[in-house]
């Protein structure tokens, strides 16, 4: 693990902002925070993150949680899951939930909403086959609908079986009644979300600092 037996010094600190744009003043604000969470230990646990009470009626809690301990995350060609994580690992993570600096090139920007978009999707591939299945979808879509207590079970099951359909004739075309729709691939992922502006949108408040703000003093 990535983790720093002290306050890291600021050569780590330089390094790990070349790695995730982060600056200095950000990098010690998240390392303050990540000591918090942890109670001063060197890695963070899942149980650490299921303490946060912002998280607790978050629809995709557990999604979010799991990123942070996904492999495919901070790691290159990364399989499976950790059971903890240290600093470094943490701030990598995060980094997904940057806003883009302003002066950044047209090249930069779209490797960093690729990025963000890989993220996401890694986030509903919970199988880590390559592709969102209809049960991965429909898992979210229903609890997304369903804790929100306008809707029962059925009812969002049923809609999130016609959302995947859509999704099914925006990515590969109509389909015929006896074709099976396997799932969403990274490359329809892209497709889908083409035109929808996601470079400024993926913010996290939910560790009592908004990186938005942060980013809104720094990113320039």
């Amino acid at each position: 693990m990535g983790s720093f037996q002290s306050l890291p010094d600021d050569h780590q600190y330089r390094t790990l902002s070349q790695k995730t744009d982060f600056s200095l003043e950000q990098i010690a604000i998240l390392h303050n925070r990540f000591k918090q969470l942890s109670q001063n230990e060197e890695t963070l646990r899942r149980d650490d993150l299921k303490t946060i009470q912002d998280l607790e009626s978050n629809p995709i809690r557990y999604q979010i949680i799991e990123a942070f301990f996904d492999r495919r995350n901070f790691q290159k060609d990364g399989v499976g899951s950790v059971e903890e994580i240290g600093f470094e690992e943490f701030l990598t993570v995060m980094s997904y939930f940057r806003a883009p600096a302003h002066r950044i090139t047209e090249e930069q920007r779209e490797e960093m909403r690729r990025a963000k978009l890989r993220f996401l999707f890694n986030m509903h591939d919970t199988d880590n086959d390559g592709t969102i299945t209809l049960e991965e979808y429909r898992h979210v879509v229903e609890e997304l609908l369903s804790r929100s207590g306008a809707l029962g079970r059925e009812t969002a099951k049923g809609i999130a079986d016609a959302a995947m359909l859509e999704v099914a004739s925006i990515s590969v075309g109509p389909m015929a009644p006896d074709e099976f729709y396997e799932g969403i691939t990274f490359e329809h992922f892209l497709k889908i979300l083409k035109g929808i502006e996601i470079e400024t949108r993926m913010h996290i408040r939910f560790l009592n600092m908004d990186t938005t703000v942060l980013c809104k003093q720094h990113c320039v």
